[in-house]
């Protein structure tokens, strides 16, 4: 998602780049990037999904070491990544630009360290929040004080922060078309990223009653390329996103997007104000009480598809499309005299 950020703004005549410290694992295009080492193995992964426990909580947190020993760690990862990181700002020339947008409200250390230093250039900070990150991790104390603008794409986040505000996220609506398809069976896609976020587990006790008594196919794809997912998305019928998640997840992201795109009905869950908040939008939503019920009637109307299918392609172009994104952005910059002339 922040690489669709970069490229609306390229498209817009502006110079963006995306610097990331760590190489996705997924085969999502990369900008520049440092290449980083990510800690793996059980106990890192672990540590990791310890902090996505509690997002379910309703109050917003400040990010702070839980422990000594978190401290020191943060601390030494900070000294021994230093050398690469200024190497690499100096190189790319990363105090040369007029916006930074931080995703996540993170810097390129954990102290803060270069955001700081922009503060002190006068530069314009952006905090951007594109997922769980401001449920389960919360926010950087100093970071959202130092922060010109905070945006979010995560409808429940305006409840949790005080001071930040919507944005539709950005989809290059023109890489996807309509296609037929003939497929013999209904294909159902569900790609989750995290289990318990997406409700996978309960999702697939209903798609194990739906196939007892309708002829489908379910794919269920997880650790994927994004290149191979998108080939395979592109055949199929209908898609899932998240119902029934255990850690407090609704709505959509951009997968429920490039479904859409596509042409493809997507099921997924909103609450009551978020269904209140998307005008016109053409999710089919479910929960998993009425996942079932829904899947069986959109299996079993041809025609119902095609509707949802054509009327979800135009509801992306209208609020996800670059030029829909930019102009509201351009609203934000100006509000807040942030700079939109530059880089």
């Amino acid at each position: 998602m922040p690489y669709d950020f970069v490229k609306m703004h390229r498209s817009s005549g502006h110079k963006s780049s995306l610097f990331t410290l760590y190489k996705n694992t997924l085969n999502f295009p990369e900008d520049i990037c440092l290449g980083l080492d990510l800690p793996g193995g059980k106990s890192a992964k672990a540590w990791r999904d310890s902090k996505a426990e509690s997002s379910g909580d309703k109050v917003l947190k400040y990010t702070e070491p839980k422990n000594f020993a978190e401290n020191i760690y943060f601390r030494i990862r900070d000294h021994r990544n230093s050398g690469l990181i200024n190497e690499a700002i100096k190189k790319h020339s990363l105090y040369d630009y007029d916006v930074y947008h931080f995703d996540g409200g993170m810097d390129l250390f954990r102290d803060l360290r270069f955001a700081k230093e922009l503060k002190r250039r006068n530069k314009k900070i952006v905090c951007c929040y594109f997922g769980s990150d401001l449920r389960t991790r919360g926010i950087f104390r100093e970071m959202d004080e130092m922060s010109d603008l905070n945006l979010t794409v995560e409808f429940d986040h305006l409840k949790l922060h005080k001071n930040i505000f919507y944005t539709f996220f950005p989809f290059d609506t023109d890489q996807f078309n309509i296609t037929k398809k003939n497929n013999k069976k209904l294909k159902i896609i569900h790609s989750p990223t995290n289990r318990k976020f997406k409700g996978t587990d309960n999702i697939l006790k209903v798609i194990n009653e739906v196939d007892k008594i309708r002829s489908i196919e379910f794919i269920l794809l997880e650790n994927t390329d994004r290149d191979k997912v998108i080939e395979i998305k592109k055949e199929c019928d209908l898609a899932i996103d998240q119902v029934g998640g255990e850690l407090g997840g609704s709505g959509y992201g951009k997968n429920s997007i490039e479904n859409l795109s596509m042409g493809i009905p997507t099921f997924t869950e909103f609450t009551e104000d978020y269904l209140f908040f998307l005008e016109r939008n053409p999710f089919i939503h479910s929960t998993i009480e009425t996942l079932k019920e829904n899947i069986l009637k959109l299996t079993d109307n041809e025609e119902l598809r095609e509707d949802i299918s054509i009327k979800g392609r135009e509801w992306v172009k209208s609020f996800h499309s670059f030029n829909a994104v930019s102009g509201k952005l351009r609203e934000y910059y100006s509000k807040f005299n942030i700079s939109s002339d530059g880089k």
